[in-house]
């Protein structure tokens, strides 16, 4: 399929909704995937500008998650053109997806729309460190630090003040104090961003509505790659609506577009991609396009092959969103 295939689909979907589109897709093709990240916010104002909308944008996102800073900007930039907000979830919209959704005037979910938790893992410089890659550090999820004191607490009764400073100091000398210190500010962090991109629309006006959503979002569903139906999500009190059959249809050709153009179904592998006179290789792994304009993320890398390796030696030298109409 072609640009000119899913023009034609994104204008149904305008005319359809009175609406202007912006789709936001992030590719998570295996071993080369995309992430939602503060770059992209840049590339959708220069849509936004195209564009000129009038009182009506719909964000089309596919995510697997990211920067949980993103979508509080995202979100308000995109409020400062137009009076409704909502966002078309085809399929996925994890984690950071699921924070741009709270933001929206409405959600609309086909049959295959997921969200998804919205704890997140945090690392930095006193993270443990990687037993298996001496460079790297372990990722440290927010509501496992939570669930390790509540288990003590809850499940083995640990409750006189002396077990529970023993706890803790055990905890403490399994994980830096100033990574636990990072834990809990994110714990505040993506609670507060939770609220606040709530109050933007009308369920601020319940506070007990808002509480509970943050709540389940956050630690009632115990794993972060649950994965929230529209039923479920409709459940807590999301502002969830179904498209009809003709909508649904348009959103998954949509889904379905982008899906074939960057591969998802087929891992990635260099040496498909690499010109040989340079051993350079450059793939698109993620969109964002509009009516007007079209921008995608393009990895740029290297491939050195010797014959003493078992497998060539694959070097990611730049990834950034390269416009694709001038």
């Amino acid at each position: 399929m072609s640009r000119e295939d899913r023009l034609q689909i994104i204008e149904e979907i305008s005319n359809r909704r009175n609406s202007e589109v912006i789709c936001y897709f992030t590719g998570d093709r295996k071993n080369i995937s995309t992430r939602i990240a503060p770059d992209a916010v840049k590339v959708i104002y220069q849509h936004l500008r195209q564009i000129n909308p009038d009182n009506k944008i719909d964000l089309f996102i596919y995510t697997r998650g990211g920067d949980v800073l993103t979508p509080w900007r995202l979100v308000n930039l995109i409020r400062e053109y137009c009076d409704y907000f909502s966002v078309l979830v085809p399929f996925r919209a994890y984690s950071a997806g699921t924070l741009i959704c709270l933001g929206a005037n409405e959600i609309v979910m086909g049959k295959m729309g997921e969200l998804g938790p919205i704890d997140p893992t945090v690392a930095n410089a006193f993270n443990p460190q990687n037993p298996n890659n001496p460079e790297a550090k372990i990722p440290i999820s927010v509501e496992d630090v939570s669930a390790y004191l509540d288990l003590a607490q809850e499940r083995f009764k640990v409750q006189s003040e002396d077990n529970l400073i023993n706890a803790l100091s055990y905890l403490v000398d399994q994980v830096h104090p100033l990574a636990l210190g990072n834990v809990r500010r994110n714990y505040l962090l993506i609670r507060s961003t939770a609220k606040k991109l709530l109050s933007l629309h009308s369920l601020v006006e319940n506070e007990a509505v808002v509480q509970n959503i943050i709540d389940y979002l956050t630690e009632k569903l115990y794993a972060h790659n649950y994965m929230i139906p529209r039923k479920e999500a409709a459940d807590i009190k999301l502002p969830v609506k179904y498209p009809d059959p003709e909508l649904e249809d348009l959103l998954w050709r949509l889904y379905e577009n982008y899906e074939e153009e960057l591969e998802l179904k087929k891992p990635f592998q260099p040496l498909d991609y690499l010109d040989h006179a340079n051993n350079e290789f450059q793939v698109c792994g993620g969109y964002i396009e509009s009516k007007p304009a079209l921008d995608k993320f393009i990895f740029t890398g290297q491939v050195q092959q010797d014959e003493m390796m078992n497998e060539p030696e694959v070097n990611i030298t730049e990834q950034k969103w390269v416009p694709a109409i001038k």
